[in-house]
């Protein structure tokens, strides 16, 4: 059984979460709610829950100032929001969890398979990096999470994404590889506000490394690689072009 809390300061949003998980998810356990950043952090120091469903903005705060108040973030954490898109791009960015209010079972589910899986050690960068996309509108990190390490990169460093079926190779100007067990499609609505396009079905790059395009149908980068534009994409491509 996994302990969990949950944290919002809606009274309806917390019955239909404990309610959902209470009728379909067996293995997860409701110790307590909460329904604020004090009260969460009371509840977080005397149950001690394994996971924890944690609103963004709640009345006394958010939840940036609850996990200020946790000298040791020993939890696992699913951040459930109903805010604006750029808050879910940033938890994207940072590799943490969401659900989308209203929630469903299918999220929960999701969810749930996910904070199984999830590393510890990682959270705190995690975290951290969510808090500094949250906060600046300078260049984004990105957390990418490999078989053995985590790294966080800076967006604009980024070249090329290549997709390799469900996972995806990130290109860095600086001549490093960084392979993702997650899908291209999963990054491309993060990045695509940062000058990237995706050009084929297995193929997002970042147009200011674009160097040339061959009316063949390909693109060729500063670094010299040579990637297909799908006849799909030829049109989009070309008046992006007439934008930059």
């Amino acid at each position: 059984m996994i302990r969990t809390l949950i944290i919002d300061d809606n009274i309806n949003n917390r019955l239909h979460l404990s309610g959902m998980i209470s009728d379909f998810f067996p293995n997860i356990a409701v110790m307590g709610e909460a329904d604020g950043v004090q009260t969460g952090i009371q509840a977080i120091n005397k149950l001690r829950p394994e996971l924890v469903l944690l609103d963004i903005k709640m009345g006394d705060g958010d939840a940036f100032d609850l996990l200020k108040g946790i000298d040791n973030i020993f939890f696992k954490i699913i951040f459930v929001t109903a805010y604006e898109e750029y808050a879910m791009k940033a938890i994207k960015f940072s590799a943490l969890d969401y659900l989308l209010k209203p929630v469903t079972v299918e999220d929960l589910k999701i969810a749930f398979d996910k904070a199984e899986n999830q590393i510890l050690n990682d959270l705190k960068i995690q975290l951290s990096t969510l808090q500094l996309n949250l906060s600046s509108s300078k260049n984004k990190i990105i957390v990418l999470r490999t078989s053995d390490k985590i790294y966080l990169v800076e967006v604009m460093e980024i070249i090329r994404c290549e997709s390799d079926g469900n996972y995806t190779m990130f290109f860095t100007k600086e001549g490093q590889k960084y392979m993702v067990s997650n899908p291209m499609k999963e990054y491309e609505d993060i990045l695509e506000d940062h000058g990237f396009f995706r050009i084929h079905k297995s193929h997002i790059v970042n147009t200011s490394f674009i160097n040339s395009y061959d009316k063949e149908g390909y693109v060729v980068l500063k670094d010299k690689t040579m990637l297909p534009v799908s006849k799909r994409k030829k049109s989009e491509l070309l008046e992006l072009f007439t934008r930059l």
